[in-house]
């Protein structure tokens, strides 16, 4: 039996996908009404495809349970947040869920961390939390970083055909996790070691955010100097060994605005690039509101209850607002004491900030400027509604809408 440790973005799709490929598995999470919700058949957040790997794992058996169960197999996906003054890894989560893993474990017990750390978080909080136990490692219980790598919005096929890193401290050990991640991924699985596999999740995150941050740049080069950085990156892409992403809002989700800083905390004096990138993308909020200011003076507008915020979520077609560039930006608002805008998010079904609108025709009345901060397929199916306004166009998507 695998016992899934978290049930959260990660681990409830890695526990649905372990029992859909005939593994007996529990799921464990400490909130008892996400647990509730689990057990009486309905799914806690939205992803495509979930809901069908959801009825599936329930007819294989798979059951939920606030108790840690006592087995020999072990995946703990708790959330590994991070000290935003000191940009630090915050272990906390993980080492609780290891010292109740202790508490009932089997001997020879796998235990598989799939939470993205630091490098040598494992080795220094992991550890010694082992070593102060009844357990020796590697011969009682066998330590593994199996770190996720999948996106919501497109985690069913992720899971399956994306390639894996498994860390261990031996070969053995590390091959018999991966013949466990081989019942449901068809793509390649590497085994090295813990600090290798730890380190190459946290470096995967950091090159992408690195490559975002570059266009962002280039849209505020453009910006100051009156030139259409779409066009200026489509040329330049037309060179075959020139790839540039698109300029965007800022960066959001759990993993991209979140790693970096880890190696960032760790490794100040050697993280320049790596710093200045994160500098450059956590401050697209702020440039979208000077350009959302711009474009009020050029359309005579003054009225801020005139201007909506289209998009909460950190993604286009996600429920997901962890670091949500919308949601920074009402956070920089709120320095300036300001109350945010009107805004609307249609995946968004609970109000979460001050002046959300749950619905599309109300947040669109009386509204002279709509900001598109996230490109959900709903607005692209509604664009004859918002063919009267002025679009700030953040995500490049709405045809003649204005740009960053």
């Amino acid at each position: 039996m695998i016992n899934v440790i978290g049930l959260g973005y990660i681990g409830l799709p890695t526990a649905l996908m372990l029992s859909v490929s005939d593994n007996e598995v529990i799921g464990t999470d400490f909130n008892e009404k996400l647990v509730k919700t689990l057990q009486n058949g309905k799914l806690t957040f939205e992803e495509n495809g979930l809901d069908q790997l959801f009825s599936e794992a329930l007819k294989k058996g798979i059951e939920f349970s606030t108790e840690y169960v006592s087995t020999d197999k072990y995946i703990i996906t708790v959330p590994t947040p991070y000290d935003k003054d000191n940009k630090k890894i915050d272990p906390s989560y993980v080492i609780q869920a290891v010292n109740s893993v202790l508490e009932v474990c089997k001997e020879n017990t796998l235990l598989i961390i799939e939470s993205t750390v630091s490098p040598g978080t494992i080795d220094k909080y992991v550890r010694p939390e082992i070593e102060k136990s009844n357990f020796e490692l590697g011969k009682t219980i066998h330590l593994i970083h199996a770190p996720e790598r999948i996106l919501p919005g497109n985690m069913i096929h992720e899971l399956k055909f994306n390639s894996r890193t498994i860390g261990a401290d031996s070969i053995e050990q590390g091959n018999k996790v991966k013949e466990i991640y081989k019942t449901f991924c068809e793509s390649d699985i590497a085994v090295t070691d813990i600090k290798t596999a730890e380190m190459s999740k946290v470096i995967e995150n950091t090159y992408r955010d690195i490559n975002i941050a570059f266009a962002n740049e280039l849209a505020k080069i453009c910006r100051f100097d009156d030139m259409d950085v779409y066009e200026i990156i489509k040329v330049a892409n037309m060179h075959p060994r020139v790839n540039i992403l698109t300029p965007g809002p800022g960066v959001g989700g759990h993993c991209i605005s979140v790693d970096p800083w880890f190696l960032v905390g760790d490794y100040p004096e050697l993280t320049n690039i790596i710093s200045t990138a994160r500098h450059i993308n956590d401050s697209m909020p702020d440039f979208v509101l000077k350009r959302l200011s711009e474009i009020m003076i050029e359309n005579g507008i003054t009225d801020r209850n005139k201007v909506g915020i289209y998009g909460l979520t950190y993604k286009q077609d996600v429920d997901d607002t962890r670091e949500s560039p919308s949601l920074q930006l009402f956070d920089s608002m709120k320095k300036h004491l300001a109350s945010p805008l009107k805004s609307y998010d249609p995946m968004i079904k609970d109000k979460i900030v001050e002046n959300q609108i749950m619905s599309f025709d109300e947040f669109l009345e009386d509204l002279d400027i709509v900001v598109v901060m996230v490109s959900h397929s709903h607005i692209k199916e509604n664009l004859d509604k918002i063919s009267n306004k002025i679009i700030f166009d953040t995500q490049n998507i709405i045809p003649n809408g204005i740009k960053l």
